[in-house]
């Protein structure tokens, strides 16, 4: 009987011992698993502070493209207003009528040949009939 009670004595304290081990085998896996989420975790924040550097670097750089675009917008409104005003001012105040030819005086219009002034560019010149 003593043996008896040794042996239920004994086969408890294996299943103790086997549910320790077991228990330190998840805690040893708990801490493994909670190392590599935090490395993990570092990694995505390194990543993150990497992301919000490069946003606020084209952040800037849209605001300056925005910048330029808004200087070329109002640098070809002036020019348009300038070569608008050139040409009114190139315009007479009557046109001229274009007749048969058969009165002296009278201007026609003309271009200039490719290869004169302007490189090919046809500006139109009035001469004399």
């Amino acid at each position: 009987m003593a043996s008896l009670m040794l042996e239920n004595a004994l086969a408890r304290l294996d299943g103790a011992l086997a549910q320790l081990e077991a228990a330190a085998r998840r805690r040893v896996d708990a801490e493994r698993g909670r190392a590599n989420l935090e490395t993990e975790l570092a990694l995505m924040q390194d990543d993150r502070a990497r992301l919000a550097a490069e946003l606020d670097g084209a952040t800037a750089r849209l605001g300056d493209v925005e910048t330029a675009a808004a200087d070329v917008d109002q640098r070809l409104q002036r020019a348009m207003n300038v070569i608008g005003a050139v040409i009114a001012r190139a315009q007479p105040d009557s046109e001229p009528q274009v007749g048969d030819g058969d009165e002296p005086g009278e201007l026609e219009p003309a271009y200039s040949e490719p290869g004169e002034a302007g490189a090919g560019l046809r500006e139109p010149v009035l001469r004399e009939r």
